[in-house]
């Protein structure tokens, strides 16, 4: 069994945002030449996500209202209790746990193994700083 590793980096200049990164594990895949296998793709930063769904605006404009809804970002420490350390992102680590950490998806023939209209995603909670994803790919 072959193992291949990549990792890609964001900094994003909002403080949330969705971003379509479904080339980027592709073109992960061809470099490791695995023809039947896993991927693995996660977020190694505990205010961002990995996630599958649809790639339309309206959505991804759902999801961050949604997103907002639930856990609205204020900086206050008397709103967030983890805010009291000194951070203002207790909501993008809710966001995150929301969202999900990875992702997993066969590779059949070379490819991945989607269903209809399926897209791997960068879900960004906590923006304006660099943060990585690791794309760890296993098979034959």
């Amino acid at each position: 069994m072959k193992s291949f590793r990549k990792e890609l980096f964001f900094n994003i200049p909002e403080r949330m945002d969705l971003i379509d990164i479904t080339s980027d594990v592709n073109t992960a895949l061809k470099e490791s030449g695995i023809k039947e296998g896993l991927c693995l793709v996660n977020a190694m930063h505990i205010t961002a996500s990995v996630f599958i769904n649809d790639n339309e605006s309206g959505l991804h404009h759902d999801y961050k209202k949604w997103l907002e809804n639930l856990a609205p970002f204020n900086p206050s420490p008397t709103h967030y209790q983890h805010n009291r350390t000194g951070e203002d992102n207790a909501d993008a680590h809710l966001k995150r746990q929301i969202m999900g950490r990875e992702v997993v998806v066969a590779i059949t023939e070379g490819k991945l193994d989607f269903g209809t209209w399926e897209r791997i995603f960068y879900g960004e909670f906590d923006g304006k700083r660099r943060k990585r994803v690791l794309i760890k790919i296993i098979g034959e």
